[in-house]
């Protein structure tokens, strides 16, 4: 009778040990890192440390999110820690990492020709003065994946949910970094998920959740708010860039009473005049109005339309196009090179890619089972200007997919009072854009000559606005 006890205490101990182990297994398959010292297309060894990894999300961790992580050139130790939020919803951290404020960029000065892609340094790249996490989320962005078909449905608040998660473990996972100050920043579509986001830290760390986040603000660039700021401003910036007739644009606000989007069907003056802007701007480029539309180039629907009830057959056709090959010279070449480095089996070995979870990685995914049910996130700006946390606002002043007068008019409803007036800022000697600061502490910057978005167009004026806002500098 006492062996048998003996043996049943053995066997459970058993099962317990067995059950720390695979827990500790399980915890280190959720939460893995590596340390990425060369990658394939790069000349040497990485003069900058990137470390790669997932972390598990959602309540079993059946969501498991890809990010590249970036050490500062300056102290790592103390500079600001941000975590970079790319736009879509879908497309790929890698954007941030190589076409707007890593610390690499894709070699462009010869045609493909079927070899690796090379990559050089980026003289202009953020992680100079910051650390820097670039997420692929939502689930399915990029080398992001679900473990359950269940789990591979996502939307904005879900988004918002998991980049929250994503954040408190990868702190618990790097302790180093609990004192820096950490920014929630980011481009385009994530301008719906920052706010949300930047709100659930701050009630984390109210309720005492562990770790505790050390926000100091938020930043977002050429970001959706909401359509009746966004959408609606794209008429008059068209009128105010030359691309409609001052007849058509007083017809238009005669019309349409100022509203473009979500139109009266029987409003038939109105449907007529939309037409009319549809065929004076469906051959312009909406990321980037100065420049050439070329493969690639056209415009994600949800931005550059929102809801409206009536587009013209012209705009449907180019939206429907086929991709191919963009000529060297157009903007968007740079993106026709990233799936053939991504998917070369050298580079997934390199960044530590768990094989058999993303076949085919494209750049942007726009075919994730995902619900937009942020609509808007200008209430979340006026709940998070009553905390007076820094936040950097800028906008390219070319590009019209956001324009730089929607965001003025949302930062305007918020009703602060202005504290320095609107004022160039310069980069060489030269006007580089215009900037206002506001009683809330918040800074609104355009970037002169940027598209959408701006960094990815006029790289050392945005790390230049980047670097002095960081310093608490005038811009």
């Amino acid at each position: 009778m006492q062996r048998s006890s003996t043996m049943s205490k053995l066997h459970l101990v058993f099962l317990l040990l067995h059950l720390v182990l695979l827990l500790h297994v399980c915890f280190l398959f959720a939460n893995s890192h590596s340390v990425v010292k060369s990658l394939p297309g790069f000349q040497g060894k990485l003069p900058f440390y990137l470390e790669t990894g997932y972390v598990g999300v959602g309540e079993a961790e059946d969501v498991q999110l890809f990010y590249y992580f970036v050490e500062s050139d300056g102290n790592p130790k103390e500079d600001p820690l941000l975590l970079w939020l790319t736009g879509g919803p879908g497309c790929s951290a890698l954007s941030g990492l190589v076409y707007e404020i890593g610390p690499i960029n894709f070699e462009i000065n010869v045609e493909y020709n079927g070899s690796l892609p090379s990559l050089v340094l980026n003289p202009s790249s953020w992680t100079k003065v910051s650390n820097i996490i670039f997420v692929d989320s939502p689930v399915g962005t990029g080398f992001s994946y679900a473990t359950s078909p269940a789990a591979a449905q996502s939307s904005d608040s879900k988004n918002v949910h998991h980049s929250y998660q994503f954040l408190m473990k990868w702190l618990m996972d790097h302790p180093e970094f609990l004192s820096n100050p950490v920014y929630i920043a980011g481009d385009s579509y994530s301008g719906l998920i920052i706010p949300p986001l930047v709100q659930q830290v701050i009630n984390g760390n109210q309720e005492g959740s562990y770790p505790p986040v050390n926000l100091q603000g938020y930043i977002i660039g050429n970001g959706l708010t909401d359509s009746s700021f966004d959408d609606n401003s794209k008429i008059p910036f068209a009128h105010g860039m030359g691309l409609i007739s001052d007849e058509l644009y007083e017809s238009l606000k005669r019309n349409c009473k100022g509203e473009y989007i979500n139109i009266v069907p029987s409003n038939q003056e109105c449907l007529e005049n939309i037409r009319a802007y549809d065929e004076c701007t469906s051959r312009i480029n909406a990321g980037q109005i100065l420049e050439p539309l070329c493969a690639f180039a056209s415009p994600k629907p949800g931005l550059m339309f929102g809801k409206r009830r009536s587009l013209s057959k012209s705009s449907q056709d180019s939206l429907k196009s086929e991709p191919s090959l963009p000529d060297l010279g157009c903007h968007t070449y740079r993106y026709f090179l990233s799936p053939y480095w991504v998917n070369d089996y050298r580079v997934r070995k390199a960044l530590h890619i768990r094989e058999g979870t993303v076949e085919t990685w494209v750049r942007c995914n726009y075919g994730l089972p995902y619900m937009k049910d942020i609509p808007s996130s200008f209430q979340y700006h006026v709940n998070l200007a009553k905390r007076n946390l820094r936040s950097l606002i800028y906008s390219g002043d070319h590009d019209m997919m956001v324009p730089f007068l929607g965001t003025q008019a949302w930062i305007r409803a918020l009703n602060y009072s202005i504290v320095d007036e609107w004022r160039p800022w310069f980069l060489q000697g030269q006007v580089a854009g215009y900037s206002r600061t506001y009683s809330n502490n918040m800074t609104f910057a355009t970037v002169k000559g940027g598209g959408h978005t701006a960094p990815e167009y006029k790289p050392a004026e945005c790390f230049a606005m980047f670097k002095r806002w960081m310093k608490e500098e005038a811009l």
